[in-house]
């Protein structure tokens, strides 16, 4: 190997890469810690009971994130589609990875007061305006429509109410 290729092997290194490794891993202990804590009263006719999914996901969360961990310095960077039109090298847009996290706190703090179909109506259509449509009462047709269907699909599908809020009664 030449210099340049050390240099430019050393350029390739995202450090960047870390923090997912980091929240990969996080996110699977959580899991597997979480899912310790379940009782086998949970669910009594489960054969598998509560808890095998959970650390199930939890353990290939950690293993993905060593995986990871291990093939960030080697150099291991992953191909852009050839269709894609997004530059990597271009800086990103904290304003609206911003918006976006403030959107998604929005809703996990008014989920209970407003219910879901208020909130995911606010999700669906907040995230798409902050993503650049403009289309407003488009925005929130479609929004308030996949929020019922969502509403109405766990309720009778799965038969996990979600929060009706002050729409409880109406809905």
């Amino acid at each position: 190997m030449t210099t340049n290729d050390h240099v430019d092997k050393a350029k390739r290194v995202d450090r960047a890469q870390y923090l997912i490794c980091a929240v990969l891993a996080v996110v699977g202990v959580f899991l597997i810690v979480d899912a310790l804590r379940l009782t086998a009263g949970f669910a009594k006719v489960d054969p598998v009971g509560p808890r095998a999914f959970p650390i199930a996901i939890g353990a290939v969360l950690i293993l993905l994130a060593v995986i990871l961990a291990v093939a960030i310095p080697r150099g291991s960077v992953g191909e852009a589609d050839a269709g894609e039109d997004v530059d990597p090298e271009a800086p990103s847009d904290w304003r609206t990875v911003g918006l976006l996290v403030g959107l998604f706190v929005a809703v996990i703090v008014l989920v209970k007061p407003l219910g879901w179909v208020i909130t995911g109506t606010l999700l669906f259509a907040g995230a798409v305006s902050v993503l650049g449509n403009r289309h407003w009462v488009r925005n929130i047709a479609i929004g308030l429509a996949l929020s019922l269907v969502s509403f109405y699909a766990f309720y009778s599908g799965l038969g996990i109410p979600l929060p009706a809020g002050i729409l409880d009664g109406i809905l």
